[in-house]
């Protein structure tokens, strides 16, 4: 016999495919990025078969740092039409990570100057890091 496509699927298997867990599905239900479907009288409810493709999307765009809001306006937006909004938001997230690389590596710089002063042992006053951040 034929296999036939899957076009339904319980949370268990939609939470499966996607690569979640269940309570992740249910999460995003109450952020409102994804549709809860109603409970039929006997059984379970059945998701569509591209909410696996909505889950892996927003998964996708959190790794890229995208925060639950943000990927919202993003699933709101036409896919046709939506081009210059997604570049704008795509943007505005590339400036946070820059702002949030460059402080990093301020704070990279500073601890590991601490450090090799802590390893030196030339601090005439104790501990270089403790004087640091008790520094007035």
């Amino acid at each position: 016999h034929e296999m036939t496509e899957i076009t339904e699927l319980t949370i268990g298997r939609l939470a499966d495919e996607a690569g979640v867990h269940v309570e992740t599905i249910r999460y995003y239900q109450r952020r409102g990025l994804m549709h809860e479907p109603a409970r039929p009288d006997h059984g379970h409810r059945r998701y569509a078969a591209d909410a696996v493709k909505r889950v892996r999307f927003i998964k996708r765009a959190q790794v890229l740092g995208f925060n639950l809001q943000e990927i919202g306006d993003l699933l709101g937006l036409d896919e046709a039409h939506g081009c210059a909004e997604t570049r704008e938001l795509a943007g505005r997230k590339l400036q946070v990570i820059e702002g949030k690389l460059a402080e990093l590596e301020a704070m990279r710089s500073a601890l590991g100057g601490l450090v090799r002063q802590c390893d030196a042992g030339l601090a005439p006053r104790g501990c270089p890091i403790l004087h640091t951040l008790g520094a007035d």
